[in-house]
């Protein structure tokens, strides 16, 4: 694969979170630089790089930094140290029901989150029967989805990320929503999106199983380095006998 290919790269990363004691000194803490604090390194001098097409497990336990890999490719935190280079649509299934406003619709929040998501109304129009028939929420989806189950609100979550045409498509965990038939449904959609040409998975979870059956690399991550890179199958060993 040539560099062209490269649609996520990390290049020497770490990420330091500042703890502090309370909500107020961290307040205070953003102007004045005496308000004590502790250091968390959550991820430490990491690079590796994923090419357009793969479909890559991160293995890890709580705490490994796992999540705050997802959140630099998502561009919701910054690296301290390093560079992370991201190339596509991402469309991360992370959490769902962020960036939903409680009082519109769900039809209404379908325009929102597109919106947030770098979408044209054009694009969303012609995106939202599918998305719509997906979620199964039937009437529901001209209600306030303050009136929605979490549950309701993880499918229509969902069913937005994975209708919005990703070439970049992150996975933590999501595909538990809703009842067994609808997990199948999650699956087999991800699976098909996985035989597109070009889309790119980066799958985190604690299954070994599903890492297996969604990826053919593996990259380990412990304490906030990366322990291991490489087949899928190797990596799952290692992580099951290493760790």
């Amino acid at each position: 694969m040539s560099e062209q290919d490269v649609v996520i790269s990390f290049d020497r990363v770490s990420k330091v979170y500042r703890l502090y004691k309370s909500d107020k000194q961290r307040l205070l803490g953003i102007f004045f630089k005496k308000i004590p604090y502790t250091k968390k390194r959550a991820v430490n001098d990491m690079s590796f790089q994923i090419h357009r097409g793969e479909a890559v497990a991160i293995l890890g336990k709580n705490g490994a930094g796992k999540s705050t890999i997802l959140k630099m490719v998502t561009g919701v935190v910054f690296p301290t140290k390093g560079s992370v280079k991201v190339d596509g649509i991402v469309s991360a299934l992370l959490e769902l029901t962020s960036g939903f406003d409680m009082e519109f619709t769900g039809r209404e929040n379908i325009y929102l989150k597109g919106q947030i998501l770098g979408l044209k109304d054009e694009e969303i129009r012609a995106l939202e029967p599918a998305i719509i028939e997906f979620a199964e929420l039937d009437e529901y989806i001209d209600q306030p989805v303050r009136t929605y189950s979490s549950g309701m609100k993880a499918r229509l979550g969902f069913s937005i990320c994975v209708n919005i045409n990703p070439e970049i498509l992150i996975v933590d965990e999501a595909l538990s929503v809703g009842d067994k038939a609808f997990q199948k449904k999650c699956t087999e959609k991800v699976r098909s999106l996985m035989q597109a040409e070009n889309i790119t998975l980066l799958f985190v979870t604690h299954s070994v199983n599903t890492a297996r059956d969604f990826c053919d690399r593996g990259i380990v991550i412990k304490k906030g380095k990366l322990v291991f890179d490489g087949d899928i199958e190797e990596a799952i060993e290692y992580y099951e006998t290493k760790y």
